[in-house]
């Protein structure tokens, strides 16, 4: 109890500070769902901001310098997922790992023959239990400004990062109020992941895109990303899919477009 009411004392101090104005032009520049919030969104976005730059530890990797702008335009970004869901600070992420641009993950595969087969792979970025979340910056930046309306990097592993906080397993369902909310997530997100499946197998390209047909996890991700990134597209292709996140996220992006 201690430890949870110091927590909060210092959040409530952090975001009793002015914003640096420094900050306020690195949102206007790299992150540009910030234009489109209203003023109360605006400004709670600046709180959540705060505490996540305050709380985190940071770690540049392979020589890359973490700067002011990297922090704050990482935390505006995982932030927006976060500005409708009551006292979300993404606590259990402990640390952001950020690499200049894409980078090579170790991986370690067992064959069956039980050969044991170390591979490395090209990752634009990762998402652990407890962190570290592993971000190319070159990636944030372009996800922020936008550069390829419908993907984000930092929306699709904060989404993992939601999916874990109803436990370690990441299985497409972030942590839902009742069960009767879950229910309806299920019987609405597990056909339309089915119908992706399909249509992908098929090749035909849609609005969801066909990397969310990897498992229910990364389909999640995916179409959190679109749902922030093109909400216009996913509410007239997959209204039902719609409903369920913005119901989940308590957020309506469609009202943010000019």
């Amino acid at each position: 109890m201690l430890l949870k009411w110091l927590r909060r004392r210092r959040r409530r101090n952090l975001t009793a500070q002015p914003f640096p104005e420094e900050w306020n032009e690195i949102v206007r520049t790299n992150v540009f769902h910030d234009q489109r919030l209203s003023d109360g969104l605006r400004n709670q976005l600046r709180k959540l901001i705060r505490v996540f730059v305050a709380e985190k530890n940071w770690e540049g990797c392979n020589g890359f310098a973490v700067t002011d702008e990297v922090k704050v335009t990482i935390a505006a970004q995982a932030c927006l997922l976060a500005l409708g869901l009551q006292d979300v600070y993404f606590d259990h992420v402990l640390s952001i790992l950020v690499y200049p641009d894409s980078y090579i993950a170790q991986t370690v595969e067992t064959t069956r023959a039980g050969v044991v087969v170390e591979r490395g792979h090209a990752r634009l970025g990762e998402a652990w239990w407890r962190g570290p979340v592993i971000l190319s910056w070159s990636d944030v930046l372009a996800g922020g400004r936008r550069v390829s309306p419908g993907r984000n990097l930092v929306f699709h592993e904060f989404a993992h990062q939601l999916d874990m906080m109803n436990g370690r397993m990441v299985d497409g369902t972030p942590p839902l109020e009742t069960k009767e909310d879950l229910q309806r997530w299920v019987e609405v997100l597990e056909p339309e992941y089915k119908q992706l499946v399909e249509r992908c197998r098929r090749g035909h390209q849609g609005v969801i895109d066909c990397y969310g047909t990897t498992n229910v996890a990364e389909f999640f991700a995916v179409v959190t990303e679109v749902f922030f990134e093109r909400p216009q597209s996913l509410s007239s292709h997959h209204p039902h899919v719609y409903d369920e996140l913005r119901g989940f996220f308590q957020l309506d992006p469609l009202s943010w477009q000019e």
